[in-house]
């Protein structure tokens, strides 16, 4: 396997988006961090390419393969990179429902790092075989919400979450160091 390098700072391509809280998803309104996507920041990469990547970093650590659920759902325990590996999709970031919410169209080598708290959801494959690794800042555990009434409690623990210290891809450098 051969070593995997990140698309040079210089030339990456950043997205970011402040999304308001909607129903019972905060979204970025209580960190406001934004949700970033690193466009492009890795060629060809491999599950294993970027796992073991992820891991000399020593920012977060993988945790699972696989797609994203077509289901809204949150995490109020820890913020998510996500890594896609192989293929494209539709994804939606706020919550179906919410009028300012961003849908968008990720392709293998982008990185996506989703703040605890942002709704996100798959809404359509586009290629068949999209595929993500998902990591988690170190010692951290994910949990599931889904925007009920009765998560309110685990929602209030996320202004107490610390923000990244070094960026996940770029290590001491990074645009998740810079919002």
């Amino acid at each position: 396997m051969l070593p995997l390098s990140p698309t040079p700072l210089t030339s990456l391509r950043v997205s970011q988006y402040q999304i308001p809280k909607f129903n019972f998803y905060p979204n970025t309104s209580i960190q406001h961090r934004p949700l970033l996507i690193y466009h492009e920041c890795f060629s060809n990469p491999s599950p294993p390419a970027i796992e073991s990547y992820l891991l000399s970093k020593g920012v977060v650590v993988p945790q699972w393969r696989y797609t994203m659920y077509n289901v809204s759902h949150f995490h109020s325990t820890t913020h998510e990179v996500l890594c896609i590996v192989s293929g494209r999709a539709k994804l939606c970031f706020g919550g179906e429902e919410d009028p300012e919410r961003v849908e968008t169209i990720v392709g293998q080598g982008d990185v996506v790092i989703v703040p605890a708290g942002v709704a996100h959801k798959l809404l359509e494959e586009l290629d068949g075989d999209f595929l993500m690794v998902g990591s988690y800042p170190v010692g951290k555990d994910w949990d599931m919400c889904y925007g009920r009434p009765d998560e309110q409690d685990k929602i209030q623990k996320i202004k107490d979450l610390g923000w990244f210290s070094r960026d996940p891809i770029y290590g001491s450098e990074g645009p998740v160091l810079h919002v």
